[in-house]
Formats: C-alpha cells, structure tokens, sequence
C-alpha cells in the first residue's frame, strides 16, 4: 500500500489543499497533480465516476503523486469496500444523520480489530504481493486502518446534533463539512455569513480537533480557502475541477476579447 501522503502532512501541521474531481479523465487528474494540489476528492455522488472508471484515476494520482479520495455515491457496504479495495486512500461519506450509520461506516470500512472490513487481497494491498503483507493478516490490518481514512460529512441537523457522539467513534479519522447542505439544513441556504452558521462551523471544528480528528470544508473560491485554513481547517476543497477549468478560459477568452 502507498503511503498517504495527505495524511502525513497533516500529521505534520501542513494544511492541504484539494479539489472536487468531476471531468472523468485520467489526463485531468494527472493535471490536478501537477497543479501542486495535495489531493482530490472523485467525486461518486454527484459526479459520473462508478468502480471501473475510478480505479484509473486512483492509478494516475498515484503517478502524479496527489493523494486519491473518493466521495462514495452512499453509505452501503459495497459502495465502501469496493472503493478502499481499489485503492482509495480515504473515503468521504455523505448524506449522513444518525450515530449508527456512522458506526456502520466504520464497521464496513476498517479492519478487525476496529471494524469489519471484508478480506480481500485486492488491489489496495498489491493482491498479496506487498511487503507488508508478509507481516500477516493482523499487520496488514494495521497498516490498512492507519493509511485509510474514513471522513464522513456534516451536512445535517442530524449528524450536526450528534457531533461530540460521532467524534469520539474510534475508526473515524475526519469530519467533512458540506457547507451547502448544511446551510440548506439550518434553513439559511447559501448565507455562510449567518450567525448560526458560523457557529455550526465552529463547534464542528472544535469538537473534532479536541477529539483528535482532522476536519476539511469546502470552498468555492481562493479568498474562503486561505480565511479557513487560517482559522485552523487542515484542509480545504478549493471548487470543482469543472468550475475551475470554465473560469479559467472565461478569463482569457474575456481578456482576448477586450
């Protein structure tokens, strides 16, 4: 298993900057890497990923070396072995509102002695052939639980309410905010200027890192990505591939134009 680089610079107090992946393209992913951007999130939910087409852009972003998350299209179990076996290094989790879903995810997620994780030489763990894998089984959990994380997101009343529960669950390693749907949520769509908005973030991050857990948002544009790193995020998504890619050439089809 590659190391996950992602992970060790937050480890380090290096925050980490990623982006939303969406242009179903492993040239696009190699791009993204050579951007400098730490990691991108495959996105399974809203975007046209699915399994076949997810293991290549896992493989390109081992070659560019920015770190592979996927967001998975639900909480399922097949949904989220099916990603770690091909060698997702981090899984973010949406639409989630209860403490036992959480749990699920974990026991779906992990291997023993944490969760439950099915057994499978799969790709993830070079079908066998990994030096680690030498180790046995129980090293190879190990290795597995430490490099993979599992990042649900609070983008709900319910998951907002039950944050102190949901952070203390062993097997979580990150809370992911949905700044979105979580403002849809406290009926305050879209106002992330709001009062009570802004005080969801800072309980969600304060909870999380007094807990041990990384916590990530995401962002729409520069300005919002540097004011939350600045206030302690250790990482942020900066948009959409897509979105960017548009902006990008509206600007010098614009300047062109002038």
């Amino acid at each position: 298993m590659i190391e996950n680089r992602m992970k060790r610079k937050i480890e380090k107090g290096i925050p980490v900057v990623g982006t939303f992946f969406g242009l179903n393209s492993t040239l696009a992913v190699e791009c993204l890497g050579l951007a400098g951007l730490d990691f991108l999130v495959i996105d399974c939910e809203h975007g046209p990923a699915d399994v076949e087409s997810t293991i290549n852009f896992v493989l390109a972003a081992e070659f560019r070396g920015i770190t592979p998350l996927v967001r998975v299209k639900n909480q399922n179990r097949d949904s989220i072995l099916k990603m770690l076996d091909i060698g997702a290094k981090g899984l973010v989790i949406p639409c989630l509102e209860t403490i036992d879903e959480v749990r699920n995810i974990v026991k779906y997620g992990k291997y023993y002695p944490i969760g439950q994780r099915g057994v499978a030489m799969s790709r993830s763990g070079g079908f066998g052939f990994e030096d680690f894998s030498s180790g046995g089984l129980e090293k190879y959990f190990e290795i597995c639980n430490k490099e993979t994380l599992l990042i649900p997101q609070c983008e709900t009343i319910g998951f907002l309410d039950n944050i102190e529960v949901i952070c203390a669950i062993d097997g979580i390693d990150g809370i992911f905010i949905g700044p979105f749907d979580l403002s849809v949520a406290l009926k305050k769509p879209g106002k992330f200027d709001d009062k009570e908005f802004l005080s969801a973030l800072r309980r969600v991050k304060r909870v999380a890192q007094d807990a041990g857990k990384f916590v990530f948002i995401h962002t729409s544009t520069t300005q919002e990505a540097r004011e939350h790193l600045k206030n302690g995020f250790d990482g942020v998504t900066l948009n959409q591939d897509v979105v960017m890619l548009t902006r990008a050439y509206q600007d010098e089809v614009n300047e062109i134009r002038s």
